[in-house]
């Protein structure tokens, strides 16, 4: 079993230098902490972080907290901010709370308990009991993707309402007027604010809504299947249907084939975020992408910023709101004749 001595011998560095690697890297060079680094994978040896906790008297462990571990957002943030944190000698330790506040709030207290470093959530509380629990933890927190307004945490995100406007004024932009929206449940954020970015591309133009073809998809697959099965049933149905979450488009897209109509000259669908597969699924969908890559990489700068200061709660509470590209598929073209009718 190779030792922090191998370890040392292979990268040309002291012990000592090792050692500062893994437990503070941000106080070696970046490239003596590559060739450290490299050195370790060679040999198959892995720093033990709970040792390091206890020498330290701090914990290396980050928790993160989101509502849907399966969701396809979440999957590919976990990915690239697990690989930021270990560059920095952190672990990471993540709990599915399926959207509960409660639960939320619990396994905040559970993590601060076990002397956590830091911790990661995507909030889905909105009473303010849930707001000042959240402010109240001296963990250091950042939010990411939901939020709760009116607490001083750092925030990193796409901009959900802008998301929502461009793909609305590329259905009005085609000739759709009856465009119906399928929501995440509106107390959270994200959703709220998607909402919004519709609302504001309707009126912008003069449209008037029509409520009636706003429906709340959970974020979830199922739910939105069964919401477009009422909308597209409906005598009058919608002729474009914009999908708030990537998983409910899937949903969405299931009902319409299901019912015998085509994407789109019977109905067009646009989305929020990439389709997992999107490749082979047909038609391609138009969607607006999120740069998961950067909100996952500046949530983790902002978090190790707070976990490594000598006091946190003097840095200024930060956002980032990232803007989202949209990309055309040919899942949305001009209302046919029949469906506008």
């Amino acid at each position: 079993m190779a030792t922090i001595k191998d370890v040392a011998q292979l990268a040309g560095v002291s012990t000592s230098t090792v050692s500062l690697t893994f437990a503070s890297p941000e106080r070696v060079s970046p490239e003596t902490a590559q060739r450290i680094w490299k050195a370790a994978d060679s040999l198959d040896y892995r720093p033990n972080p709970f040792a390091q906790s206890l020498k330290k008297g701090r914990s290396r462990m980050i928790g993160m907290l989101v509502g849907d571990i399966s969701s396809p957002f979440f999957g590919r943030f976990l990915k690239v901010i697990e690989r930021r944190l270990l560059e920095r000698g952190y672990l990471m330790m993540v709990a599915d709370t399926d959207g509960d506040p409660a639960r939320e709030l619990e396994l905040l207290d559970q993590f601060t308990a076990q002397r956590i470093a830091g911790i990661l959530i995507s909030p889905h509380g909105n009473a303010a009991e849930y707001g000042r629990r959240l402010a109240s933890f001296e963990t250091p927190i950042v939010m990411v993707d939901h939020r709760f307004r009116g607490i001083d945490l750092d925030y990193v995100a796409s901009d959900s309402r802008i998301a929502a406007r461009m793909l609305t004024d590329h259905l009005i932009n085609l000739g759709h007027r009856k465009i119906a929206q399928i929501t995440g449940p509106l107390q959270l954020y994200t959703a709220a604010e998607r909402l919004e970015g519709f609302r504001d591309a309707m009126q912008a133009v003069g449209i008037t809504v029509d409520e009636s073809l706003i429906v709340d998809g959970r974020y979830r697959d199922t739910d939105s299947y069964t919401e477009t099965m009422r909308l597209m049933t409906r005598p009058d149905r919608p002729t474009a249907i914009l999908a708030a979450s990537n998983l409910m488009a899937i949903g969405a897209l299931q009902a319409i084939q299901e019912l015998g109509y085509t994407c789109p000259d019977d109905v067009s669908l646009a989305t929020i975020d990439d389709i997992p597969w999107s490749a082979v699924i047909k038609p391609k969908l138009t969607m607006v992408l999120q740069d998961i890559e950067t909100i996952a990489k500046v949530s983790a700068e902002y978090l190790l910023d707070r976990v490594e200061a000598q006091a946190h709660r003097e840095i200024a509470a930060r956002e980032t709101i990232l803007i989202p590209r949209l990309s055309v598929g040919n899942s949305t073209a001009q209302p046919s004749k029949s469906a506008a009718l």
